[in-house]
């Protein structure tokens, strides 16, 4: 029997190997049954937990934001979204301490896909935060021109206008300008886009600019009372006061509730009427013009020094010099008419326009026809036209 047994075993290791490997591949794929498994439920509670942290902070519970997705992330430390809202929540807490790690996420998703426009626009507002200029500037340009999974265009002018109001508020007009032409240059052609246009370009004191934006608006939207009293007051503001009263007349007519239109188009009005370097006026009305706004200030003068208590004959003063010299400059009206005086109607009303503004500066701004004349004097080549 002893030669049966080595052939029994050759005969059968065959049989066992293939058993053996059978018994192995069922092992192998119950395991990774065992890990897609346990890898789905991971995955599907890290979904639950990620949830849940969108809603915490949309209501702004940051700190429990950020737990749910640290414990998301626990669940799938892959997740490029997981990371990009726990930094988003990180930043928004308002907690410095916090930005380093946000930064820390956000670089490190950067470096991976430095074109996402969601993260450079993250990475951006981390820099707004911080306060820094040109790291904001960097990471919105970035944004706006990056890849964007929807809505492209109007995600670059959200990005953009948020850098133009970020730039404002840190006091930079200059490079909140430049922003804003190129804005301008890509809005569609939608009223509220350009509203919105119009009262970004008055933060930064560009008037013309506004009154563009209003313009474009009241071609899509005639009747549109924003845009009828923002175009009269960037007119206004810029010392365009014909203009400035067409379009305040008009607002003021479509909503006579409108206070400040009419304010504004009150004194558009005496500024037209009082105003002797219109273009547009004979010499007579010009003399005529002068000859009053003299007196004006003339009294203008006297209110100021009572006002303040100064005696215009016996206190050294500001207010005395000019009273001096509008004494002295009195009988040169009646040379108003001749000819051959050329600069006589400048010379007096620069003593007009300097009692308005020392007047302005020693008892307040002034009413009436001396708001106009100070208007006048601070913006006369514009109101001349």
């Amino acid at each position: 029997m002893s030669w049966t047994f080595p052939k029994l075993v050759s005969r059968s290791a065959p049989v066992i190997l293939l058993i053996l490997t059978l018994a192995a591949a069922i092992a192998f794929a119950a395991v990774s049954h065992l890990v897609s498994r346990f890898t789905a439920d991971q995955q599907a509670r890290g979904r639950t937990l990620y949830a849940q942290g969108l809603a915490d902070a949309g209501a702004s519970r940051y700190d429990d934001a950020i737990a749910a997705f640290r414990a998301a992330l626990t669940c799938d430390p892959t997740n490029s979204q997981y990371q990009l809202s726990l930094a988003r929540a990180l930043r928004d807490s308002n907690d410095p301490r916090r930005l380093d790690e946000a930064e820390s996420y956000l670089v490190a998703l950067w470096q991976r896909s430095p074109q996402d426009a969601a993260v450079n626009l993250a990475l951006a507002r981390v820099a707004a935060h911080r306060g820094s200029i040109e790291d904001a500037t960097r990471y919105y340009h970035n944004a706006m021109y990056g890849v964007w999974n929807s809505d492209p265009d109007s995600s670059r002018s959200k990005a953009r206008i948020e850098l133009i109001q970020f730039l404002l508020k840190k006091g930079a007009p200059d490079k909140a300008e430049s922003e804003l032409m190129a804005l301008a240059t890509a809005l569609p052609p939608d009223p509220a886009s350009h509203l919105q246009a119009a009262q970004l370009f008055a933060q930064a004191g560009d008037y013309a600019g506004t009154l563009a934006q209003d313009r474009e608006v009241l071609a899509l939207d005639p009747a549109n009372l924003s845009a009828l009293a923002g175009a009269g007051e960037s007119a206004y503001r810029s010392g365009n006061y014909a203009t400035a009263q067409r379009y305040l007349q008009a607002a003021v007519n479509a909503n006579p509730e409108d206070a400040n239109s009419r304010q504004l188009l009150a004194t558009s009005d005496l500024i037209l009427r009082t105003n002797p370097f219109h273009s547009h006026i004979s010499d007579a009305e010009r003399n005529r013009r002068i000859t009053t706004a003299f007196a004006q200030a003339g009294d203008r003068l006297t209110e100021c020094a009572q006002q303040r208590g100064i005696n215009l004959n016996t206190t050294p003063s500001p207010l005395s010099s000019l009273q001096s010299r509008w004494t002295a400059a009195k009988p040169d009206l009646a040379r108003l008419r001749s000819p051959g005086e050329t600069d006589l109607p400048d010379t007096i009303m620069d003593i007009v326009f300097q009692i308005e503004n020392q007047t302005a500066d020693t008892c307040g701004p002034p009413q009436g026809i001396d708001l106009a004349l100070l208007l006048i004097s601070q913006k006369r080549e514009a109101a001349s036209q």
